[in-house]
């Protein structure tokens, strides 16, 4: 554990939180202007996940932010090729390791150097490849440009979906290895192409050490958090706790202590220099937001439990299978684990704090249910039922 020195600032456990909530794009007037690239560059890393119920939540962290941004604007402001003077035009995002699977900006890949040279000394994927598979997916992926693992041979053998294919195996080694770049999803598969031709040349480079890399990924997960705890900081980009030590003296982050915070903290000093603003937003929140992703910092901060129940069994499941939590005044008030049939939104189970989040919740499903093109919502279950009502009369 590092050596703190002395504290830049004493926050109140409320001056904390709206710290929090403007540095992740919830409280003040959002940057419509910047748009999805700019809640991307804030926030620096946007987490992928297979599950799709209301949306992926890849498109859920801007519409969060955002508002009803379209559908098709997220992902093409993720993987739209922007001109840089090359030609063809390079990537604006690529896929990668950090808190989990990623969208970075392109712009942070020389920081994911460190995280490069680790793979090619431990490949995260121990199947066996058989001589000369690496060097051919590379040598037809430099004939034929993008490919998917399709088409680059098939994704998988017959067996089971862990049991991937020769060539599926090699592009995957050389993704980590950073010869490759993920630089699109098409539908869910990923579309491969060589860093050579995807990442802009003045970035594509491996010349940061270790220690040049992760001080950057400690500020700019400082950045985003606001303020945040060793743990919290480092949980960002799945940093180790020795790495936070080693580098958080040098990061430009300042020592701060919070009230009811049992261990340290740190913050962005621009954080500290203006008192946090401006309007809520009212939302549901992906439970792969990142104002959510660490269960201690979201109790620390919210006093609200978050778990993701889609992999626990039905059985034991207390607020549904892909429980989304609802942010309005900048508290976590309820959740809702939401599906969709046809043009109505269902609203399969409906938790509410207190009768205070019945209006923000109705707001928030009637605006979730006309970005996704439905024009109904259906409330099946609350689990307070002398709420449910009031709820569905303020749908009305």
């Amino acid at each position: 554990m590092t050596t703190v020195p002395p504290p830049a600032a004493e926050l109140s456990a409320d001056e904390a939180r709206r710290i929090a909530l403007r540095a992740q794009g919830f409280l003040g007037a959002p940057d419509r202007r910047a748009g999805v690239r700019g809640v991307l560059r804030h926030l620096g890393a946007v987490q992928l996940d297979t599950i799709s119920v209301l949306a992926r939540s890849h498109e859920l962290i801007p519409y969060a932010r955002l508002g009803a941004v379209g559908r098709t604007a997220v992902e093409a402001a993720y993987w739209t090729a922007v001109p840089d003077g090359a030609a063809p035009p390079r990537s604006n995002a690529f896929e990668y390791w950090s808190h989990a699977a990623c969208i970075l900006p392109v712009e942070e890949w020389p920081h994911f150097a460190f995280r490069r040279r680790a793979y090619r000394t431990r490949p995260h994927w121990h199947h066996d490849l058989a001589d000369g598979a690496y060097d051919a997916v590379i040598k037809q992926l430099r004939a034929e440009g993008p490919q998917t693992a399709t088409e680059l041979g098939g994704a998988k053998n017959k067996g089971e979906w862990w049991d991937w294919s020769e060539s599926k195996v090699a592009v995957e080694r050389a993704l980590m290895y950073g010869e490759v770049v993920c630089v699109e999803r098409r539908g869910w598969k990923r579309v491969y192409d060589l860093a050579e031709r995807a990442i802009p040349e003045a970035l594509l480079h491996d010349e940061l050490d270790d220690a040049e890399c992760v001080r950057r990924l400690v500020r700019q997960a400082g950045e985003a958090l606001g303020v945040g705890t060793r743990a919290d900081i480092a949980d960002y980009h799945r940093l180790k706790g020795e790495q936070f030590d080693a580098a958080v003296a040098d990061s430009g982050l300042v020592p701060v202590t919070v009230a009811g915070w049992s261990k340290p903290a740190w913050a962005d000093p621009a954080a500290l220099a203006t008192e946090p603003r401006g309007r809520h937003r009212t939302t549901l929140l992906s439970p792969f937001d990142s104002l959510i992703w660490e269960r201690a910092r979201t109790e620390r901060i919210f006093g609200f439990t978050h778990r993701l129940e889609a992999y626990v069994p039905k059985q034991k499941r207390v607020h549904g299978y892909f429980a989304m939590p609802l942010l309005a005044g900048g508290k976590l008030l309820g959740r809702v684990d939401p599906a969709r049939e046809g043009r109505t939104l269902v609203a399969r189970q409906v938790s509410l704090d207190t009768p205070k989040a019945v209006a923000p919740m109705a707001q928030a499903l009637r605006e979730a249910a006309e970005w996704v093109g439905c024009d109904t919502v259906r409330i099946e279950q609350v689990d307070r039922p002398e709420l449910a009502t009031t709820l569905i009369a303020a749908l009305d």
